[in-house]
């Protein structure tokens, strides 16, 4: 049997870097500049203009285990095939036209509706949330979200009961997109979860990062954070959710469903194909930890996948 560790939140802590750190870190980064290439610069600029995004922190997910990562970072290296298969895309990225912004929310719904984010946000609180992210190549980072519950979009998209999962999609804008000509892809990217995933409390919309919105690279306007799965399942600038009875392809399965599988659950038991997952290095510093099963979130999650922890494919 697999062992099922504490809450992220009851693990020893190492005290955060505050809001108001945070978001003077333009100054302290002043000295490190020099680090960081020059072609990264627009993207740094650009989320320093952002406007600042008032959020209270959940006290439930307000330390980690580590420190967090720096924004420099956590904004500079991302992966969003749209921009390109590396992870340099943040200059490209930059030209994803954000406003005006509309949601569809359709399938085995109440009432199919087509939303402004600026609705959906009307109608939720944010928070501010420490979550750690764990990426299926082993990378990793520590990022202070601001978003809100998974739970609260299914309390205005009012699924039917026949619904049982939940397909994302990541917009396509031809123009800016230049991964878009990689047509050996499934395009539009997609992501799924189960209904009970999403009624989840770690099941968290993002829109914001750092105490500002999300710049362009790491999802903007809205993306998801699943912090027990890897990576691929947050789906970045979402603009379509649909509900459905089954499983559906997604992005990774229907590229290499043999590597990546719609659970896609953090257990450094269950290896890639390719590589071990027993352990993941910290962006930005190098420093490596020993992986968790759940990336750390097992006592919250867990209970979602009963008689199946042994199961491999969940963890895939």
């Amino acid at each position: 049997m697999i062992p099922i560790r504490k809450k992220i939140w009851e693990l020893p802590n190492i005290n955060p870097t505050s809001e108001k750190d945070y978001l003077s870190r333009r100054t302290v980064l002043a000295g490190t500049s020099a680090l960081i290439g020059a072609s990264l610069l627009p993207s740094k600029k650009a989320h320093a203009d952002l406007h600042p995004l008032k959020a209270q922190t959940n006290p439930n997910y307000a330390s980690l285990d580590r420190e967090l990562t720096a924004e420099s970072e956590a904004i500079s290296y991302n992966n969003f095939y749209e921009f390109g298969s590396h992870k340099s895309i943040a200059p490209a990225a930059q030209a994803l036209a954000t406003e005006p912004w509309k949601i569809t929310i359709d399938g085995l719904v109440s009432s199919p509706l087509e939303l402004d984010i600026d609705d959906i946000l009307g109608r939720v609180s944010l928070e501010e949330r420490l979550y750690r992210l764990r990426c299926v190549e082993t990378w990793a980072m520590a990022v202070p979200w601001i978003g809100f519950p998974f739970k609260k979009l299914l309390d205005i998209a009012q699924p039917l009961q026949s619904a049982k999962y939940i397909v994302m999609e990541t917009d396509i804008q031809k123009d800016v997109m230049s991964g878009l000509s990689q047509s050996w892809y499934p395009w539009p990217y997609k992501e799924g979860l189960s209904i009970q995933e999403a009624d989840n409390d770690l099941a968290f919309l993002v829109v914001g990062l750092y105490g500002k919105k999300l710049p362009p690279q790491n999802g903007s306007p809205i993306r998801l954070a699943v912090p027990w799965k890897y990576g691929f399942k947050s789906v970045k600038s979402i603009k379509k959710f649909t509900f459905v009875d089954s499983i559906q392809p997604t992005f990774w399965t229907a590229v290499a469903g043999n590597e990546y599988g719609f659970w896609a659950n953090v257990n450094p038991d269950v290896p890639h194909r390719r590589w071990s997952q027993s352990s993941e290095k910290m962006i930005g510093t190098g420093e490596r930890f020993d992986t968790q099963i759940f990336n750390g979130y097992g006592d919250a999650v867990a209970s979602l996948y009963q008689g199946q922890l042994n199961n491999p494919k969940y963890f895939f």
